[in-house]
């Protein structure tokens, strides 16, 4: 069967995904493109339901088939789309260690999945997400994470208490230059990172064993950057002792 209608009722249930009180209503989320849909089978992921451009191909045999008028119309990329699929949302119980990136109030979607793919990149054991973040199931975090929404655990969590091992909260210009050497005895590390213009309160700051900054010229870097800049120097020295 070929959908040829962008009235037919399971696009417009697919086009409902797209606002948030939908997603967390249903539980689910949809991922868009080739690329981030090829990510979601290597990791595992089936999808719940699909859809792509009749004649494609794409996606595996349970995806059905659209014509492409239809598919454009629930598509979310200016560009257009071949395949969609949507997928489950997955929590984990708890953040877990050995490195956790925890963000506190990252509102932008953008900024949210490029933490993820950052983590996934860095070998990060999950990304946990306290009060204000975005959603990371959201069109712009799934696209923005290049896939790695299948591959880090995300956990939802209301106090630093929650967070697994040393908690290393990442301020500009304040604390000690942040350096690869753990020195939590448990092993565990967790980078507390917060929105560009707020950073983390002073109650989070103060809740941390330690306070880290990176050495800059400028104001500030995005979440996304800091994160990514941290997660390097935070692995290096592992890195570095592994391949020895």
């Amino acid at each position: 069967m070929t959908i040829t209608s962008q009235h037919n009722p399971a696009l417009k249930q697919l086009r409902r995904l797209a606002r948030k009180p939908e997603r967390e209503r249903s539980g689910r989320f949809a991922a868009e493109g080739e690329d981030l849909v090829a990510a979601a089978a290597e990791a595992g992921w089936r999808a719940l339901e699909g859809y792509r451009l009749a004649g494609s191909g794409l996606g595996g045999e349970d995806f059905v088939d659209v014509e492409e008028a239809a598919l454009a119309a629930v598509s979310r990329l200016g560009s257009g789309t071949r395949v969609v699929g949507v997928y489950e949302q997955r929590w984990a119980e708890r953040a877990k260690g050995p490195l956790c990136v925890y963000l506190h109030g990252v509102g932008d979607p953008g900024n949210v999945g490029a933490v993820l793919r950052s983590a996934r990149a860095f070998g990060a054991s999950g990304v946990a997400l306290g009060p204000g973040c975005a959603d990371p199931y959201g069109p712009k975090a799934v696209r923005a994470s290049m896939g790695a929404i299948f591959a880090v655990a995300l956990a939802r969590v209301e106090s630093v208490a929650e967070l697994p091992g040393e908690r290393v909260a990442l301020v500009a210009h304040e604390g000690e230059v942040l350096r690869g050497e753990p020195t939590s005895s448990a092993g565990d590390v967790t980078l507390l990172v917060g929105a560009e213009r707020e950073g983390l309160g002073e109650e989070i700051v103060a809740a941390c064993e330690r306070t880290a900054q990176i050495p800059i010229a400028a104001d500030s870097l995005n979440a996304a950057m800091a994160a990514t800049v941290a997660l390097y120097e935070l692995t290096r020295q592992a890195n570095r002792l592994a391949a020895k």
